[in-house]
């Protein structure tokens, strides 16, 4: 248990030390906080939990909860991994896109980051592929309010690789998913694109599926996705991420 703790502790510190942070990383540090505790006072946990019948249930009743939600984890994470493995590379090919639509992952120090990079990437390609599509950064401010946009960082990366600056669009208000794709509809509607006209979304593969049904809810009649590579040091922390943005997305009617 204190092993498994520490080693929890340490992915958490590792990437929080690297600029990242959210949920996803922040919770097996918790968990691994409460394991080191636990295992550090095993004995006074064991006598408190004798003392009164009450405390053995639910002690039992703790150790069901969380083995129960372990398996949905790794049922999410079954899931993710087959869908991520049945994503094609690419954007599939059909009718020519009116926009290409790329959503931020986080900029910690107001630099892009190895997911980040994989999406502009991607989307550069798609860009290429598709010279006459508009294409759209959708991000804000990062956590801890940076002197900076996502849309602004992603938007220089762009240029900085070949973009023509009159393709490119910035939205920089959003901070969600659901208004990335609310915030961009509205400005590709002023640039004289319909929502009837088809789209891309560049996103990360695990974020792709979720990413497709917020958009068609936000208004986008024709969407096609286009998947980038999660880099392994961040995946399954981006996976326990998205778990939980499953369940809040649904909660919050965003698809």
């Amino acid at each position: 248990m204190a092993v498994v703790g520490a080693l929890l502790v340490g992915d958490g510190l590792v990437l929080m030390l690297r600029g990242l942070f959210n949920f996803g990383i922040v919770l097996p540090g918790v968990l691994g906080i409460a394991l080191m505790g636990l295992a550090w006072r095993w004995d006074t946990v064991a006598r408190w939990r004798a003392a009164q019948p009450w405390r053995q249930w639910l002690w039992r009743a703790g150790w069901v909860a969380l083995i129960a939600w372990l398996g949905s984890l790794a049922l999410f994470f079954q899931f993710m991994r087959h869908d991520i493995a049945s994503l094609a590379p690419k954007a599939s090919a059909g009718a020519m896109p009116s926009a290409i639509i790329i959503l931020g992952s986080g900029s910690p120090n107001c630099e892009v980051s190895p997911t980040l990079a994989a999406r502009l990437d991607d989307g550069l390609q798609q860009a290429r592929r598709f010279p006459e599509a508009a294409v759209v950064v959708s991000g804000g401010q990062d956590f801890g309010r940076l002197p900076c946009t996502e849309a602004g960082i992603m938007g220089d990366y762009l240029l900085a690789h070949g973009l023509a600056p009159d393709r490119l669009i910035r939205e920089d208000r959003s901070t969600s998913t659901a208004e990335n794709m609310h915030f961009s509809r509205q400005l590709l509607v002023q640039h004289g694109i319909r929502t009837t006209d088809p789209v891309i979304v560049v996103t990360s593969d695990f974020h792709l599926m979720r990413a497709e049904r917020i958009a068609r809810k936000a208004g986008f009649a024709s969407v096609s996705g286009a998947a980038a590579p999660t880099p392994l040091y961040i995946r399954y922390n981006a996976w326990l991420r998205e778990y939980f943005a499953y369940i809040s997305g649904w909660l919050l009617g965003e698809y």
